[in-house]
């Protein structure tokens, strides 16, 4: 995978992330966007970061037995994502204050469960999983950070094409990776 396609992943999981930062942001105190910030970019990265590795691991212990079929797997995981993206993103979202440990840990498992699945096609892929997981936490961690801080002027105008975009451009690397083992 190229550095760009990392890139474009990374960004596409991070839709989700986002679109619950400013969701939250929207609600903080203007007082307290720099402070939630880094709380909604802290939770967010680190899980982001987190399911691709354990997904990665996965898909490692199973990959002897599916490396013929890997890129069929890597279409599924990344098209079944990439829809469920497309579909949000038509789906109407509530805000309201989002602060507590629990609820932040949920909301994070919540919005990195679709990253436990791209961690197992990384393992196909046999990419260098460490450098791939700090891009993914960190892009996470900033579209987070800046979600919150801005959610207030942001609204929620921008949730809809950002998941709509994440979700098309999941599917496009789906479509890539069969095709690219078919024809290239």
């Amino acid at each position: 995978m190229t550095a760009l396609t990392i890139f474009l992943i990374a960004v596409s999981l991070s839709m989700d992330a986002f679109a619950v930062s400013v969701c939250g942001g929207m609600r903080l105190a203007e007082d307290r966007k720099f402070r939630g910030g880094l709380q909604y970019g802290a939770w967010f990265g680190i899980f982001q970061a987190l399911m691709p590795f354990l997904g990665y691991h996965l898909g490692l212990y199973f990959a002897a037995w599916v490396d013929a079929y890997a890129h069929w797997i890597i279409f599924l995981i990344l098209s079944w994502i990439g829809i469920g993206m497309i579909k949000e993103a038509h789906e109407e979202v509530s805000c309201k204050v989002i602060t507590g440990p629990l609820t932040m840990l949920g909301l994070a498992v919540a919005t990195s469960i679709d990253a436990l699945g791209v961690g197992v096609g990384f393992a196909f892929e046999g990419l260098d999983i460490g450098p791939t997981v700090l891009e993914i936490g960190t892009i996470t961690f900033c579209l987070s950070f800046m979600g919150c801080v801005f959610g207030s002027y942001i609204g929620m105008k921008g949730k809809a094409k950002a998941e709509l975009m994440g979700g098309l451009v999941l599917v496009g690397l789906g479509i890539k990776s069969l095709l690219g083992h078919y024809f290239f």
